[in-house]
């Protein structure tokens, strides 16, 4: 199914392809019509663990907040033990900063634990960034960050979305972030990583300077024999590690008929003992009941395992891209195939419209990427038919803005 390009408007864009994925409150920005209601005693005592040598210990579950917006759920989730919540300055166009600091009013400060992520820019497609990318924004963003929040600080601030040694090592924005933590407005500073996550921590490792790394990592990755010799190295020289995408998209199909169970992705990736915690998203009351039970027990039951799919989950595309980049060479236009396969997850895994829209402005690859190409000789390492999805997925720039906004 096509999506007009000449008339393309609100209606007529909600009754065709990726708008069919959105449902309510799919969109950043659109008011969730979830309630408040009762908070409810943790079912059991949270489990925690240290995070590498801050001397800060959180328990293993914590709260990623990228996708909600209800004011209420984070009210709930602090309220019930979860004290540490993930945002980024991007999420939501930066008005998910701003709904977290409506909550933390009043709070006291030592009853929470918030962590930020600002972009470097720009960079190039491999993931580097440029001479022209400079300390003075970054920093920008992290004032504007603070101000959202209402903070004077926050307890990590990480350099977002690094993808090679070369950006970690990036001296400008290295010392930006030793800036923060020098000035005050970061306890600690990290960097997160969706992909090359092996590569990334050992260049943390040769930096020094880093305190956390918030880390993909879940039961569907192809590197996990390196992502976790690396982890345990980084450990034991005092990094604290933070797990995100432990739900590994959410669907095996963009069709969400074949839910993955989420409770055991989340167990399975907090069996590695060396992930403080991880910050699954949460969007409904009942998968912060989840993952509060997760938090009290992590022991992974047969059947759980067997949901898993482990062992056979190679024959399952699935919808969460690795970020392993070795699509990348094998495209002849060199498309960002990482970041357009991450939009599609964001699209029909996450409901998340805004999110997949935004990323796809970042590319600038057009609403036909693959137009004029022959026959694509891609070959990705989880099965994705990347032509089908690349295309399927740029489609959305056909989209007014104002859509999204």
């Amino acid at each position: 199914m096509s999506l007009s390009r000449t008339a393309l408007d609100r209606r007529a864009f909600l009754k065709t392809g990726l708008a069919g994925v959105a449902g309510a409150g799919a969109l950043a920005g659109v008011p969730s019509p979830l309630a408040a209601r009762p908070v409810q005693a943790a079912p059991g005592k949270l489990l925690s663990r240290p995070l590498g040598k801050t001397g800060v210990t959180l328990p293993i579950v914590s709260m990623g907040v990228m996708n909600s917006n209800n004011d209420n759920l984070i009210r709930a989730a602090l309220d019930r033990g979860i004290f540490h919540l993930d945002t980024a300055h991007g999420y939501q166009r930066g008005t998910n900063e701003g709904v977290i600091g409506k909550v933390l009013q009043g709070r006291p400060r030592d009853s929470y634990f918030i962590a930020t992520k600002v972009q470097g820019e720009p960079r190039d497609r491999q993931g580097n960034f440029s001479p022209e990318t400079k300390a003075e924004p970054f920093l920008d963003k992290v004032n504007l960050s603070l101000e959202r929040l209402g903070l004077d600080h926050v307890d990590i601030l990480y350099l977002h979305n690094v993808q090679t040694r070369e950006s970690v090592l990036y001296e400008p924005l290295l010392k930006a972030l030793e800036q923060a933590k020098k000035s005050g407005k970061a306890r600690f500073i990290g960097v997160s990583t969706h992909s090359n996550e092996h590569g990334v921590i050992r260049a943390v490792l040769e930096a020094k300077v880093h305190d956390v790394v918030l880390v993909g990592y879940n039961f569907r990755k192809t590197n996990l024999a390196e992502l976790d010799a690396a982890m345990a190295d980084g450990v034991k020289a005092g990094i604290g590690f933070v797990a995100m995408k432990t739900l590994a998209g959410g669907y095996w199909d963009r069709e969400r008929q074949q839910p993955i169970n989420t409770k055991a992705a989340l167990k399975w990736a907090l069996n590695n003992p060396n992930i403080a915690t991880a910050i699954p998203g949460m969007t409904a009351f009942d998968q912060l009941d989840q993952n509060l039970v997760v938090g009290a027990d992590i022991t992974l039951t047969p059947e759980e395992r067997t949901d898993l799919r482990l062992g056979e989950a190679k024959d399952y595309a699935g919808l969460y891209c690795q970020g392993c980049r070795t699509c990348v060479p094998q495209c002849p236009r060199a498309l960002p195939l990482p970041d357009l396969m991450r939009s599609y997850m964001y699209a029909y895994g996450y409901r998340n419209l805004g999110a997949a829209y935004d990323l796809l402005a970042s590319l600038k690859v057009g609403e036909n990427p693959c137009a004029g190409c022959g026959e694509c000789t891609v070959r990705c390492a989880m099965g994705f038919d990347v032509r089908d999805r690349a295309s399927d997925i740029a489609r959305l720039q056909a989209a007014p803005a104002e859509f999204f906004a």
